[in-house]
């Protein structure tokens, strides 16, 4: 967790750098020039550059996590409930972006390092998260039998790359490409398409109800 403000201000930076040119080139000596402090004071705060990227995918997941439980509340049905998480891997592109951007990039390194023992726990448990609801889902007839887990690792795919072509300027929103991944990624899964319907516009209930999520989060 980021409390102080100077750390606040150390952890913006890194995250914002490593989204816009990667980790490897994301460096103490930079950030402390532009921030006008010592890299002694960035060590006080975070010990290793290993160690704030492990800060940056942490507290990520965990807001994440915290989103994604309240979408799981605020809509009934495990249809709705995995639209609302495919509408806001998307929506991610634009809320939190240098930070999502950043999570993206460098995910890979939480295969193997020991200082992100806790960030492979989180991601751990926002699978097991949506896999919950795929399971719900086929448990309750509303989703065709599948592999829970290959499925889960799929959706994941397809939203983890977004950062290298979603652009937030662009001529669709990102409600608008939500609505195309929740449309072929339930279209595939739903008994009965008829299901589906209404869940995939970008403008509809369970957009509001993810978009309340985020504020809510944010809001603390």
């Amino acid at each position: 967790m980021v409390r102080t403000s100077r750390a606040g201000e150390i952890f913006r930076a890194f995250t914002r750098r490593v989204a816009e040119n990667g980790y490897d080139a994301a460096n103490f000596s930079d950030i402390a020039g532009e921030l006008g402090l010592s890299k002694g004071t960035i060590v006080h705060h975070f010990g290793t550059k290993d160690r704030l990227l492990a800060a940056l995918h942490e507290s990520y997941l965990r807001r994440r996590l915290a989103e994604a439980a309240l979408i799981r509340e605020r809509l009934a049905t495990p249809t709705q409930q995995l639209a609302g998480l495919l509408y806001a891997f998307v929506l991610y592109q634009v809320v939190d972006r240098d930070a999502t951007v950043a999570f993206q990039r460098e995910i890979v390194r939480l295969a193997g390092h020991e200082t992100m023992a806790e960030g492979r726990r989180l991601r751990a448990e926002y699978l097991s998260l949506v896999r919950a609801v795929l399971a719900d889902g086929i448990a309750a007839g509303e989703f065709r039998p599948c592999d829970v887990e290959v499925q889960s690792l799929l959706v994941f795919g397809s939203a983890q790359w977004a950062w290298t072509w979603f652009d937030p300027d662009g001529p669709r929103s990102a409600e608008e490409v939500g609505a195309q991944l929740a449309d072929l990624v339930l279209s595939g899964l739903a008994v009965r398409r008829s299901r589906v319907k209404g869940l995939t516009e970008p403008d509809g209930k369970v957009v509001r109800a993810v978009w309340q999520s985020i504020e809510d989060v944010a809001a603390g």
